[in-house]
């Protein structure tokens, strides 16, 4: 099968300055969690996107000096001469396969607080440092020397980059990390002199580092300059109307314009409060004012949403971050005509935690993301099949779902048991709720592919018990039979039982997404954390109810700080007119209100209302396991070889938990005991010399 004729455009080659990308699938930079910790893990993953047809690749963010460094988030460093080989084999690995091979030079100034180098951090005007994390730290204000030094800084970090082997170097001055926005923003920049003021005075600075970048690298290396389209701060921003105007009056400068929006959490929102191709109207336009091909994002997964951005005249070439993690084969298969076999990008932004955790990164589609290096794990093949040759998977979640695919690929037979009448479990429910319905494609994706799969046998309406496993005949069982949430209370919060009136109507997330709904007011007490609590506060204000929000936390939805949506979510139930109650726990639930204490001094306060909704913690469903690990000594007579508890199951965790170890049953059966070893690789710093 070869590719549809729509998509021909996708793959006609374009010059950026004095090299060539063999096509418009161009992986902007994205962060992993690896970084200068996790070099070869790195290298290996934008290895594999070559392998899989991007055009060009990028690296992440690259601390290019040691004055600027933002511990304690891990990214690149190219700080001197001993950083060249970590980066080289980067470069060597992203053009493996033809890729353009690109780095992005980062200057952090007021983002940079250096807390590893105890340097003095350097910005365009002093300030506050401005960081996820609050440090109590200040920039100081450059002076025309600090400016001479830092374009010298460039310039040798240049030389490296181009000694390591790479095509293009991308000058950061987006998502208000860059020193290059500092610069251009009046939010940042206050300077009187002819750094500062009008817009050409505020250019200066990226003219004459492109100038000096230009005389260094000459006609060996593609220069691009990554700017947000609206820094969205209001009036004392680098607005999209300026950004416009910065881009006409030197629309020559860069190679390339590669363009995305606002702040992080602004350019990179999940899919619950972003649409694909959300930037269209910001980046529209811009195109006409230069003559340099532009770039552009908006977690594009369809290839004709992507055509459409190429045909209109919006983009020259199509960004992406998350759909390059989610499928690093993504441009190889739609020219293979393989366009049902894209693991699309869900939008949940699991694989920025990575980053904000200081991690290494995971995917929800792709379980092998990180891994290609540390496990030598492969997002297109599977290791052989084992001596044995049948599975048995009970249970089809997200963990049941993956297991079975990936054992199916391996060459077992696979027969797959749910007890319901749908494939999906957990995700089947949710992707109901309020906008997680691009969170469907997790069971999408894996059922596709098992239908495709002659060795795959599904039944439905088969809720087995050990006995009936036990005759089967099957050498390996996988129970994979997902998780409930408690309603008994026990949380974080509390690690016995709440006490409970049985008069007051309690409900959990399982109840709601099984169509039980409230009515009055409605106490939601949040001690997960994560996305479930805001997601059914908004679905119960939009069924009627009056909703008090209340959690032990500081904040709505804490974990999603990681997500890049905890404000989103938090601001979004505000203007519903939810009541949130920070920093107060659940100590009891009466006939007819729900008594809450302060975190801090426990005094307590009544909330009276109709009905508690508990999203508290969930216990796995492993009572199937459990009677068969009781009966192990049935299992030679039953042919039984081994049996595994995985995903929510054994532990509840994010569905990208329960997709990695449904991979990673697959990958490891039949596979030798490796005892006290570790079960992955890792880079060990050598000791420097006394």
């Amino acid at each position: 099968m070869g590719r549809d004729s729509r998509y021909d455009i996708l793959f006609r080659p374009i010059d950026i300055g004095p090299v060539t990308a063999k096509n418009r699938f161009y992986q902007v930079p994205h962060c992993n969690g690896g970084g200068y910790r996790d070099p070869s893990a790195a290298a290996a993953m934008r290895g594999v996107k070559s392998e899989g047809g991007w055009g060009v690749i990028f690296t992440e963010q690259c601390e290019m000096h040691h004055t600027s460094e933002i511990t304690p988030f891990i990214e690149l460093r190219l700080w001197d001469d001993a950083d060249i080989p970590m980066i080289a084999k980067m470069a060597g690995k992203m053009k493996e396969h033809g890729a353009l091979a690109g780095i992005q030079l980062a200057y952090s100034g007021i983002n940079g607080p250096n807390l590893y180098t105890k340097e003095v951090p350097l910005a365009p005007s002093a300030m506050p440092i401005r960081t996820f994390t609050n440090d109590p730290v200040n920039a100081r204000a450059m002076d025309r020397e600090d400016i001479r030094n830092l374009r010298r800084w460039f310039v040798n970090a240049a030389r490296r980059c181009r000694t390591a082997g790479f095509d293009l170097i991308c000058l950061y001055g987006a998502h208000g990390f860059g020193i290059f926005q500092h610069f251009l923003s009046t939010a940042t920049n206050h300077r009187t002199d002819e750094y500062g003021g009008s817009l050409e005075n505020r250019a200066r600075f990226v003219r004459e580092v492109v100038a000096d970048l230009r005389d260094e690298v000459g006609d060996t290396m593609g220069l691009t300059l990554r700017l947000s389209l609206d820094e969205m701060v209001g009036e004392l921003g680098f607005a999209n109307s300026e950004v416009r105007d910065f881009i006409e009056m030197h629309a020559d400068l860069p190679d390339l314009w590669d363009l995305a929006h606002g702040a992080w959490e602004d350019c990179s929102g999940p899919s619950r409060f972003k649409e694909e191709a959300a930037q269209f109207d910001l980046v529209t336009g811009i195109k006409a004012l230069t003559t340099r091909p532009v770039v552009g994002v908006g977690r594009f997964t369809s290839p004709d949403v992507m055509v459409r951005q190429l045909t209109s005249g919006t983009l020259d070439l199509i960004g992406c971050a998350r759909p390059s993690i989610a499928d690093p084969f993504l441009p190889k298969k739609v020219e293979e005509g393989r366009i049902e076999d894209i693991r699309e990008c869900i939008g949940c932004n699991i694989c920025i935690t990575g980053d904000m955790t200081m991690s290494i990164s995971r995917c929800t589609q792709n379980p092998t993301f990180m891994e290609e290096w540390r496990k030598g794990w492969h997002p297109e093949r599977m290791n052989a099949k084992g001596p044995s040759s049948s599975v048995l998977v009970v249970g089809a979640g997200p963990a049941g779902l993956e297991a079975a695919r990936a054992c199916a690929e391996r060459g077992y037979d696979v027969a797959l048991a749910e007890a319901g009448t749908t494939l999906g479990g957990r995700v089947a429910r949710e992707r109901l709720l309020p906008g997680l319905s691009a969170w469907g494609r997790v069971a999408d994706y894996r059922a596709w592919q098992l239908s495709q799969k002659p060795n795959v046998e599904t039944y439905f309406d088969s809720a087995l018990d050990a006995e009936m496993i036990l005759g089967f005949g099957f050498e390996n069982i996988c129970i994979a039979t997902g998780s409930t949430w408690r309603r008994d209370g026990v949380s974080r919060q509390h690690v016995v039982p709440l006490p409970i009136d049985p008069a007051m109507t309690v409900l959990t997330p399982d109840d709601i997404m099984a169509g039980a709904r409230p009515s009055g007011h409605v106490v939601l007490w949040d001690d997960d954390h994560y996305y479930m609590g805001g997601v059914l506060a908004e679905l119960l204000v939009s069924a009627g109810c009056t909703v008090t929000f209340v959690t032990t936390s500081a904040y709505v939805s804490d974990w999603t700080v990681n997500t890049l949506e905890q404000h989103t979510i938090q601001r979004r139930l505000l203007e519903m007119g939810v009541t949130v109650e920070l920093n107060r726990g659940v100590t009891a639930i009466g006939p007819g209100a729900v008594t809450t204490a302060c975190t801090y001094t426990a005094r307590p306060r009544d909330i009276a209302c109709d009905a508690v909704v508990m999203v508290a913690s969930r216990s796995g469903e492993d009572a199937v396991f459990r009677d068969l690990t009781a009966r192990q000594a049935d299992w030679a007579d039953a042919g039984i070889r081994s049996v595994k508890l995985i995903g929510d199951a054994e532990a509840p965790g994010p569905i990208a938990w329960a997709t990695y170890a449904g991979h990673r049953y697959a990958r490891e059966l039949d596979g030798n005991d490796i005892g006290d070893a570790l079960p992955f690789r890792r880079e060990v710093a050598a000791l420097a010399a006394d």
